[in-house]
């Protein structure tokens, strides 16, 4: 797996060039170090043009599929200065934020562990406390974010059974009951999927895994990637008989990027006493001994992000999970009316599999999908996910996870149009904005707290 990296370095002095943002006394240079694929990299240089950053008259029109709109009392419940985690306030609150997170999991018996991380932490966090190297990992590769977890396995040591679908598919759980049909010396010590695949917008079926698992009475581990589906996508870890489950802040629970959310059920903690796999900073031992101390930190966490976490998860209890997983139905739905109006067809290939939170549009062959994300930007303040890897060039995505509501989507949909007017799709403007609103207007109930 490789990254790229941007460095900007501030140069005194002006400009020679007439139309640049560094008038006012400061240039940039940029040094690009390690590379990813070259499109995104192409995107983000535009074509080697400026990447200062540019005021734009209102907010930014953020519709990615995470990072996501941050809710005003969010914000402000993290505009605080740093306190002493040892002091008695910071375990209180850590101690209600633990037994609350598992409601988002739907989870009685899980343990959960607040990790001071990104998604792709919350991923090894999994992996390396379940599992020894050169354990056998049945893992499903879909779209980006599945290959790179299945990188992230392989590199960690694991052998690794890859099952390939096209993208805009599904996982294929055929393929899966006949390797636990044929396994009957239980060599699969795991069972690895990504529920909600971000670069495709396709959503697994967890309930029919459990099922195969079952049915063949297999006792491999049921490990899943939730990032981009709990607290928006229907998500119940007990019913399913989830052993680890991982959600990131930064996506549905509308926080800024930085904290990982664990959940593991009593068979992955006992399977960790025996896990041979090399972990420090991700060792939920050490969490556990700190669990009982009552004091919960084995290391300093983020004050800002805990009292965020506070804010987003009694805004989420105030709606109802319900309520907002119901609410994300009607998002989605909406914004694959809007793809169908404009004539576009969507990334996913199959209805069972429409994803909830993100929708990935397909485009025609003569247009660039890229052109279309940089031109929002540019000229409507508009942010929407590019196509990654297999599907650069081929589609956008638009995000609909998160804090956000009919008109903030009905809004995204109508500069979607004039995007695509932009570059010369010829679409009917009102069409998509139109088939959405009227399937919100009689869809969209009384908000629960202003009846």
């Amino acid at each position: 797996m490789r990254f790229f990296c941007l460095a900007f370095f501030p140069l005194r002095g002006r400009s020679s060039s007439s139309n640049s943002t560094a008038e006012d006394g400061y240039s940039f240079s940029r040094a690009v170090l390690t590379l990813n694929h070259q499109e995104l990299v192409k995107f983000i240089l535009f074509g080697g043009g400026n990447m200062d950053y540019v005021y734009g008259p209102g907010r930014n029109h953020l519709f990615v599929p995470g990072p996501v709109n941050i809710p005003e009392p969010v914000i402000r419940a993290m505009n605080r200065n740093n306190e002493d985690y040892r002091s008695p306030a910071v375990p209180a609150l850590t101690k209600t934020l633990l037994e609350d997170v598992t409601k988002i999991f739907k989870t009685t018996s899980g343990t959960p562990f607040i990790i001071p991380t990104t998604g792709t932490g919350a991923w090894e966090s999994a992996l390396t406390n379940t599992l020894s190297p050169g354990d056998r990992i049945v893992s499903f590769l879909i779209g980006q974010f599945s290959l790179l977890w299945i990188d992230q396995q392989q590199r960690l040591g694991f052998k690794v059974d890859v099952v390939e679908s096209d993208w805009g598919e599904g996982a294929k759980l055929d393929v899966l009951a006949s390797k636990l049909a044929e396994d009957t010396a239980h060599t699969i010590k795991a069972i690895c999927i990504v529920h909600n695949e971000t670069a495709t917008g396709v959503t697994n079926n967890l309930a029919t895994v459990r099922k195969i698992l079952d049915h063949y009475q297999h006792p491999a581990l049921f490990l899943v990637d939730g990032v981009s589906s709990i607290c928006a996508l229907d998500f119940r870890m007990d019913e399913w008989g989830v052993d680890v489950a991982l959600t990131g802040s930064q996506k549905a629970l509308s926080l800024p990027t930085g904290m990982g959310i664990v959940c593991a059920s009593p068979k992955a903690l006992e399977a960790s006493k025996t896990a041979k796999s090399l972990r420090v900073f991700f060792d939920w031992n050490d969490y556990l001994k700190f669990y009982k101390m009552g004091t919960f930190w084995p290391y300093t966490p983020s004050i800002q992000l805990l009292y965020g976490l506070r804010a987003a998860l009694d805004l989420i209890f105030e709606e109802g999970l319900d309520n907002v997983i119901a609410r994300h139905t009607r998002l989605g739905k909406a914004t694959r009316l809007a793809v169908e109006a404009w004539g576009l067809k969507n990334c996913t290939q199959k209805e069972e599999w429409y994803s909830d939170t993100v929708t990935a549009v397909m485009v025609p062959p003569y247009i660039d999908s890229s052109e279309i994300v940089r031109r929002g930007w540019k000229r409507y303040n508009l942010s929407l996910g590019l196509g990654l890897n297999k599907v650069a060039g081929k589609v956008f995505r638009i995000g609909h996870l998160g804090n956000l509501n009919e008109l903030q989507l009905l809004g995204c949909l109508a500069g979607v149009e004039m995007v695509l007017k932009d570059v010369g799709y010829p679409v009917k403007l009102g069409s998509g904005v139109a088939a959405a609103s009227a399937y919100l207007q009689n869809t969209t109930p009384v908000i629960p707290s202003r009846i």
